[in-house]
């Protein structure tokens, strides 16, 4: 359905509105808390996101909670509940979390793979709701599912109750194969737009009045290429689909900085005239899109009315207990995990000057993953091969929250300190 082109900025939500509630790569950021640095974080946490999506739901208007991927990996908190079992045996805190707060769908996105298939199965068995990825398809075992059809109740001006039925597809990058090698074996994902044009008519045709799409991807060019990986304008061009949440790039949509494009309205929160929106990262906003219908001359529903926005989730908005106590666990074992002294330097290690000289901190991760590498090759006939290390110093000098380079998996993984995001310590009160 092609929504009307005079759609008002703000049609107040009453008995015939839909709200539509949407997070996206949240990224294991459940609790309001920055691990590397050791502190409370006033821009991420889903645990404060949590008290603004319950005041969002409250109203005469009905409400749907999506989710659009990356939520499993991330961070200390994600790497260690993909190593380790015990307490982490039962729910995955992330999908409690999600459970407690009654999300209805989820799509999956390229990260949420990157501990392996089986662990993501695990992981999203014990979820309430749907999980969702209509452009893959596994090997070996059922696929995930590519739809689902979420029912709720409108009501008229007279009083008297509406039915709608809201369908939801979901789609990863094409991508998500390539980036982690090891999941070639195991697992297809299809072009994103070639997959819509055949599954969007057989979801249409279960007799859903409203057909959204969870795109774990980036906005992206308007025209349609093979294997795009920001396809979300694109996709939103198609015959069919009527809301579309974008994700993937942890960017922030609509906003100022999309204006001047063609096909998109920047303002008003359209991609090729629907209603579309990007809530960031890590919980740092929440996607709210308001539909308002209207009887069709044939007794069906159609949209009259829209509203789309980005919230953003100020340090002012409490900590849901809802959430917190979902991850109270994971949360201590993480800390714990942090402060377990791993090393001693006699010089603090910073990456302030990373970028125009010679860094302690990054030859330490050289010298990691150099060990990691000939570890790895030893008894095989590239045993006796020369091993290079680069590294490069992302977010040097405390830029994106890091004051101390970061390891990769392997260097992590080849010091013994998995899951430690954090290669040393030179101070820490729990240490000490």
């Amino acid at each position: 359905m092609q929504l009307p082109a005079t759609a008002a900025d703000h049609p107040p939500p009453d008995g015939m509105t839909l709200r539509i509630l949407a997070t996206s790569d949240l990224h294991m950021h459940l609790l309001p808390y920055d691990y590397l640095a050791d502190r409370p974080s006033d821009r991420i946490g889903l645990a404060r996101t949590a008290s603004l999506i319950e005041a969002r739901r409250a109203g005469p208007h009905a409400s749907v909670l999506l989710d659009n991927g990356d939520f499993l990996q991330g961070g200390p908190m994600g790497d260690l509940v993909a190593r380790r079992s015990g307490p982490f045996a039962g729910v995955h805190p992330a999908i409690a979390a999600m459970n407690a707060l009654g999300y209805d769908a989820a799509a999956l996105g390229n990260h949420d793979f990157n501990f392996g298939l089986p662990f993501l199965r695990r992981a999203v068995a014990r979820a309430r709701f749907p999980m969702l990825a209509a452009n893959l398809t596994v090997r070996r075992g059922v696929d995930f599912a590519a739809t689902c059809v979420i029912e709720r109740q409108l009501t008229d001006p007279q009083g008297n109750p509406v039915p709608l039925r809201i369908g939801v597809i979901g789609f990863l990058p094409p991508q998500t194969e390539e980036w982690d090698q090891d999941l070639r074996a195991v697992m297809r994902s299809d072009d994103i737009l070639d997959c819509a044009r055949r599954m969007v008519p057989r979801l249409r045709a279960q007799g859903v009045d409203l057909v959204v799409a969870l795109a774990h991807s980036g906005i992206g060019a308007p025209d349609p290429l093979p294997r795009m990986e920001h396809a979300a304008h694109a996709l939103a061009a198609l015959p069919g689909i009527d809301v579309l949440i974008a994700g993937h790039t942890h960017e922030v949509f609509p906003g100022p900085r999309w204006r001047g494009r063609p096909g998109i309205d920047a303002d008003l929160g359209t991609l090729a005239g629907k209603p579309a929106v990007m809530p960031g990262f890590g919980g740092s906003h929440l996607g709210v899109i308001d539909l308002r219908f209207a009887r069709r001359a044939d007794g069906g529903l159609a949209i009259d009315r829209f509203a789309v926005r980005a919230e953003s989730v100020t340090p002012a908005m409490p900590t849901a207990v809802l959430v917190s106590r979902q991850v109270a666990t994971a949360h201590k074992a993480t800390l714990r995990q942090l402060s377990t002294r791993i090393g001693r330097t006699a010089q603090p290690l910073n990456s302030h000057f990373a970028v125009i000289g010679h860094d302690c901190g990054l030859r330490l991760v050289n010298l990691a993953q150099r060990w990691h590498v000939r570890q790895r090759l030893a008894g095989t006939p590239d045993a006796g091969v020369p091993v290079l290390s680069a590294s490069a110093p992302i977010g040097p000098g405390g830029g994106a929250g890091r004051s101390i380079t970061p390891m990769s998996r392997q260097a992590r993984s080849a010091c013994g300190i998995w899951p430690t995001s954090i290669p040393f310590r030179t101070a820490s009160p729990r240490s000490a």
